[in-house]
This record gives structure tokens, sequence and C-alpha cells, in this order.
């Protein structure tokens, strides 16, 4: 059965009809269930940890461990925004796709999905040159001026108003401790930019001596199944993305085997 999935494209474009996309057995019922695990996991530790957790000598050991979990539940966040951006959550749901797409972007950071949406968009247009807003071609080998360059273009006014007004709700009115709106919020939401970006963005697009396989710009990862998942929800089989972007980010391993393969 094949499907309309964006591919690439800006958000003001009709949806674009791959050659051949096709659908996996159950692909909307599978990605919506693991995106509600996503975001109940989330909201659980987000709301346990900046409300209810006490934080003192006997319960600490606990806290780098649920700060880590919630980094890594954040990341996935996104990357079912990701899916949504390019239909591949619920495919044949557009509306669906766009309103579950925009509710994280927006809890996330209180990002635009348009805006957001049309950057990756360009992003997959142009991978790795200069047209490409995710690619920092001043130094496509840096890390740091490449991560604060990524950064900056997201993270904008619009953003700073979010996050401060949440923040200021949290401790004002509900009555949060500082201390556990920062490490259950903040810190939590600084290192998966961090980690998104470097598996999802820098280590997939830098320059290295050996070039790009392809118009594509990007390669994967050579991790298995299980430090595919923990360190970015397999967006870091990148190359396959890119290739076949219609592919949801559970089926991205399969693609990479079968890669491999052949």
């Amino acid at each position: 059965m094949s499907v309309d999935i964006v591919s690439s494209g800006p958000a003001s474009r009709p949806a674009v009809r791959p050659a051949g996309p096709r659908l996996r057995p159950f692909q909307a019922a599978i990605g919506l269930t693991l995106a509600a695990c996503v975001l109940l996991a989330w909201a659980a530790i987000h709301v346990g940890g900046v409300f209810f957790f006490d934080v003192r000598w006997s319960t600490i050991v606990f806290v780098p461990i649920l700060v880590a979990v919630q980094c890594w539940l954040t990341v996935g966040m996104f990357i079912v925004a990701h899916d949504a951006m390019h239909g591949s959550l619920a495919p044949g749901w557009p509306r669906l796709n766009a309103a579950i797409g925009a509710f994280i972007l927006t809890i996330y950071a209180g990002f635009a999905w348009r805006r957001v949406r049309d950057a990756h968009m360009a992003h997959h247009d142009k991978p790795g040159t200069a047209e490409d807003p995710d690619f920092f071609v001043d130094e496509p080998d840096r890390f740091l001026p490449w991560y604060r360059a990524f950064f900056l273009r997201y993270f904008g006014r619009r953003s700073i108003v979010f996050v401060f007004t949440v923040v200021g709700a949290y401790i004002l009115l509900l009555g949060a401790p500082v201390l556990n709106v920062v490490l259950f919020y903040g810190v939590p939401s600084l290192l998966s930019s961090l980690q998104l970006f470097y598996f999802g963005t820098f280590r997939p697009h830098r320059h290295e001596e050996e070039g790009f396989v392809d118009r594509h710009n990007a390669r994967s990862n050579e991790f298995g199944y299980l430090a595919s998942l923990l360190t970015c929800f397999h967006f870091g089989y990148h190359h396959e993305h890119h290739d076949e972007p219609w592919v949801p980010w559970w089926g991205l391993p399969a693609q990479w085997r079968q890669a491999r393969s052949s």
C-alpha cells in the first residue's frame, strides 16, 4: 500500500509522493503507541521531578539517573515530532501529524511548528550545503562553533519567552522548588539539545577526510541496535533516513541492516 508522505520541501508546498514508499504493517498504530509511551514517560518524570521529588542526601543518588532518562525521553519527543514532519508518524493523517508535532515542539521549547518544519525540509533539499539551515559552512568539522550556530538559530525570542513563562509559573504560581526546576526541566532540555545535535546532525554531516557517498552528504553510525536507540532513537542511521525519509524512526535499523547486506 503506497501513501502520500512528505519527504522534503517547505511546508507551503503540497505533499510530495516519493518513488514507491511503502507503509510498514500497522505503522500508524505502532508509531502512535510508541509516541504515547515516550510522551507519558516524559510527563511522569517532568511532573514528578519538578513538583514532588524531594532532593536530599538520601535521594540524591537517583537524581542523575532521572536526569539521564529524562534527557533521553526529551530526545525521543523531538524524534517523534520529526516523524510528524515527514508524515511517517501517522501516514495518511496530515492534520494529526501536524497537531502532535506542534504540541511536542511547543512543550519542548516553545518552537513554532511551521518554522521548524520548513527548516527541516530545507535541510533535506540541500543537505550539507550553504543552503542547508542546519549546516555550518564556516567550520563544518568543529563541534562547538556549529552547535552554537545551531542553538542560536532555533532558540530565539519565542523560545526565551516560553521558557521564562513556564519557569515563572512553576516557581511563583505553583510553588515548585527552584532546584527541582533546574534539575528536571532545565538540565534535561539543554543536554537533550546537545545529544540531538551531536548524534543527529554533527556526526552524520560533519566533514571528514573520507567524503560522502552521494548527494545526501550524510553518513550513518555503526552502532548496534541498543546503542543506536539510546543515543538518538536510531536517528544516527542518518544516511538511511535521508535516502528514505518516509521510514519512521523505529524502522531505520531494518533499513540500515538492509543497506549493509546489499
